[in-house]
């Protein structure tokens, strides 16, 4: 790398940045961001960053706020009845974040009902990453339900200020959603508290 080559900056989720290295130190690299592209395939022309850098306190830091959280979400799910997961697709699946948040807890999710909503951009709702979690809440042993709600071209179904507008679309299927998950939280909750 030197002064002057275009490199691809990005969070590994939802931003990619086209940017030129203007400084290039062994300790500090300065870049100017050139403009936001769309991820797609790699090639050999661009250098591909995906990290953060913590510095030690920031790292104990950060170690200290996540451990709180842990304990907070473990504490919520041992009281909790059932889960309810929205979720977008990220590569045919389910993001990172969410099966390392999930795999945080084992035995606070046992026996109890999952609700899986999909959401994407495109016309398929994030079916593939509703498909995958059902897969991976069995081995939570958690109990999905049938029923998921797809929201698909998701651009289009919020105003400026965020009010829903597809409601008459999807006022059934929630409908049914909810019905169906609120059923599996009340008997499952009776067969926990008989064991």
């Amino acid at each position: 790398l030197k002064k002057g080559d275009h490199i691809i900056l990005g969070n590994g989720r939802d931003r990619t940045m086209l940017a030129e290295i203007l400084e290039l130190g062994k300790k500090k690299v300065r870049v100017h961001l050139l403009k936001n592209v769309v991820p797609g395939p790699r090639t050999s022309r661009f250098l591909y960053l995906y990290l953060s850098i913590l510095k030690r306190r920031n790292f104990e830091f950060a170690l200290e706020k996540a451990t709180e959280l842990a304990k907070k979400f473990s504490e919520t799910m041992t009281q909790a009845d059932g889960l309810i997961v929205v979720s977008p697709e990220y590569n045919h699946g389910i993001p990172g974040e969410l099966k390392m948040t999930l795999d945080q807890l084992y035995k606070e999710y046992k026996h109890k009902p999952i609700g899986i909503c999909g959401v994407s951009e495109g016309h398929m709702g994030g079916a593939r990453m509703v498909e995958q979690l059902r897969l991976v809440s069995i081995e939570l042993q958690m109990v999905p339900i049938r029923t998921a709600v797809y929201f698909f071209d998701v651009e289009n179904i919020f105003d400026e200020k965020g009010k829903f507008l597809k409601e008459e679309t999807y006022q059934k299927r929630l409908k049914t959603f909810f019905d169906e998950l609120t059923w599996y939280a009340k008997a499952l909750k009776t067969a926990r508290e008989k064991v």
